[in-house]
């Protein structure tokens, strides 16, 4: 099932948090909302749902005003942040809940629950888990089984609220991995919230950036990354350095080595260091130097005190070992040009 907003407002005591939104999601398609505490995505989220009325704009779910369908009819599946399982039943009744409060007239009987339930434990590799409450279970574990009761009713679009964001860091990388791996596999239309850029990248086929309530840019994970549209984008997916003003001895843009351009925003993994001059680039002393596996990170301050990371392989910087407090030169390889903001 496709989704389409079209110019989608929506305002809390008159603070617009919502401003003219458009998007369209394709069916099958997993599309994360990206952004800052306040860029309006999980109000976006939640209109998508039917648990909150636009002021204004459209929502349509296949092609149909989703407003003409009650929310409970919308066949959408919601997985919120904190799981909001039912702590007095099992694991087996929260999944079945869904399915046993439906009316009688398409409420399954008991043998059909018992098989759907049983069909999504082994889905989300819960199936021994069944007879268990939700505070026997882990945090990963919990979130799980919130997303096998969201399956249970046979969504055609799946809505997720920072599905992650209560997790420690380790179990986010497993279950966001695992994750993805569902999705390939029963190909469900859906679309999660998060403000962490490392699970948009690696979990979503298309991210949307947001902030202040609009859409900044969308875009496939490498192009929000390698073509940001705004200096918002480039410097909140993935780190950059930013060597602001123009007249002074900077980065030169990628046009030709007489262009300055008034900001220019580059990536720590996309800069050259030598010892001596290699074409465009700029000066800049050794702070500190950390290895981290099969990866070293620079610490650098420029001439004017602005710091400046760098990330090199591990082999490139024993090569060149650097040292605190000597002077090297950084080459910049791309280069993005914005006016300062």
């Amino acid at each position: 099932m496709t989704i389409d907003v079209l110019h989608v407002r929506k305002q809390y005591a008159g603070v617009r948090v919502l401003n003219d939104v458009s998007l369209t999601v394709r069916e099958g398609e997993l599309v994360a909302l990206l952004g800052p505490s306040g860029s309006g995505k999980t109000t976006l989220l939640r209109i998508m749902a039917g648990l909150e009325e636009p002021d204004g704009g459209v929502v349509s779910l296949g092609g149909a005003d989703a407003a003409l369908t009650d929310a409970r009819r919308r066949r959408v599946g919601f997985v919120f942040q904190h799981y909001a399982l039912f702590r007095h039943m099992t694991v087996f009744e929260n999944i079945a809940f869904g399915l046993r409060v439906r009316p009688r007239a398409t409420r399954p009987d008991e043998a059909a629950i018992r098989s759907r339930v049983q069909d999504l434990l082994g889905l989300v590799q819960l199936d021994y888990l069944g007879d268990r409450f939700p505070s026997h279970l882990s945090g990963g574990q919990r979130q799980r089984v919130a997303l096998a009761r969201a399956l249970a009713v046979e969504p055609s679009v799946l809505l997720l609220d920072e599905p992650f964001g209560a997790l420690d860091a380790h179990v986010r990388r497993d279950l966001r991995q695992w994750l993805r791996r569902l999705h390939d596999d029963i190909h469900l239309t859906s679309v999660f919230v998060t403000h962490d850029q490392d699970e948009a990248l690696e979990l979503a086929d298309r991210v949307v950036v947001m902030r202040a309530g609009r859409i900044e840019q969308e875009g496939t994970p490498d192009e929000v990354v390698e073509q940001p549209a705004t200096p918002f984008v480039m410097t909140f997916v993935g780190q950059v350095n930013v060597v602001r003003g123009r007249g002074r001895e900077a980065v030169a843009c990628a046009d030709g080595p007489d262009a300055l351009p008034p900001d220019a925003y580059f990536r720590p993994h996309d800069v050259e260091v030598s010892r001596g001059v290699r074409g465009t680039g700029l000066w800049a002393t050794v702070e500190a130097v950390r290895v981290m596996g099969a990866l070293a990170r620079l610490e650098l301050l420029d001439e004017d005190g602005t710091v400046v990371r760098v990330e090199l392989g591990r082999e490139a910087v024993g090569a060149l070992a650097p040292r605190p407090g000597e002077r090297v030169w950084l080459s910049p390889r791309r280069v993005r040009m914005f006016a300062h903001e």
